[in-house]
């Protein structure tokens, strides 16, 4: 009995000394479905020795100043060119300290066209409103969406990099187009023929591109190459251990089904075992 005892205390003991060892790790994520996928890989994280922290934020406001501030290590709510005008805007304001880089590249999350009081495009009307992000990145990619549906033509040379604001574009049909926020887009759905919605915001609202979008971009387009999510930390992080940590944990066959399954692509292959 004694011996048991003995063999308990030590594996508490030795339990007690791998956590008093592990390295806090803060992470600050917008829900869906970058938090899921930190709890999903919390447990692994902590196995390679990282007590896993998950900070939960709807807007788009507070992540990046967070990380570069250094009240967490690392954010996961974006894609590529909105951390790019995030950076612009830093240097542009005399704070490139506040600048940051990108790791782990994830998933492709389909910016769409979603019903609102109409469901689908052959019912569009002249004069229809349609709801478009009001960030210059979004906006721009809102109105390469809407052209791609035959709905807007765009200035020649237009890229993803362009700024196109409804003052650029051709509009036959003489839509109106209303800006908001991108988080609140979902919630316009009433007041408007069409909304185009962020993949993560649509998901927030319990949509899923392919099935319930009138239109929205695809796997192979621009955007799905350009328009990738990642986490974003301080260059002096680039290529710390929790960086290397994330990247084995994240690359794995259960994180990959759960981005499937939320609605988004993939763009990360799972490893060989």
């Amino acid at each position: 009995m004694k011996k048991v005892v003995a063999i308990l205390l030590t594996l508490a003991l030795s339990l007690g000394v791998v956590a008093a060892l592990a390295e806090p790790l803060k992470i600050i994520a917008t829900p869906n479905p970058h938090a899921e996928v930190l709890a999903l890989i919390k447990d692994d994280l902590a196995a390679l020795g990282f007590e896993l922290e998950i900070e939960i934020n709807e807007g788009y406001l507070v992540e990046n100043p967070s990380t570069a501030a250094g009240d967490t290590q690392a954010n996961f709510f974006q894609h590529i060119p909105y951390l790019n005008q995030y950076n612009a805007d830093m240097e542009a304001t005399g704070q490139e300290a506040n600048k940051l880089v990108y790791v782990v590249p994830t998933h492709f999350e389909p910016m769409g066209l979603y019903p609102g009081t109409k469901d689908n495009l052959d019912e569009i009307a002249e004069g229809d409103i349609i709801v478009v992000p009001n960030d210059p990145v979004n906006m721009t990619r809102a109105f390469i969406l809407l052209a791609d549906a035959g709905l807007v033509t765009l200035p020649e040379g237009t890229t993803l990099e362009s700024v196109v604001t409804k003052f650029d574009i051709g509009n036959p049909k003489n839509l109106e187009f209303q800006e908001a926020n991108a988080e609140l887009a979902p919630t316009m759905r009433d007041g408007a023929a069409f909304v185009v919605i962020n993949g993560n915001n649509a998901s927030l609202a319990g949509l899923i591109p392919g099935k319930d979008a009138v239109y929205f971009e695809q796997p192979g387009s621009q955007a799905a190459e350009a328009y990738v999510n990642i986490f974003a930390v301080k260059p002096e992080n680039a290529e710390a251990d929790f960086v290397k940590a994330l990247e084995k944990t994240v690359y794995t066959q259960k994180v990959y089904d759960l981005i499937v399954n939320s609605g988004f692509a993939p763009v990360f292959t799972v490893p060989a075992e």
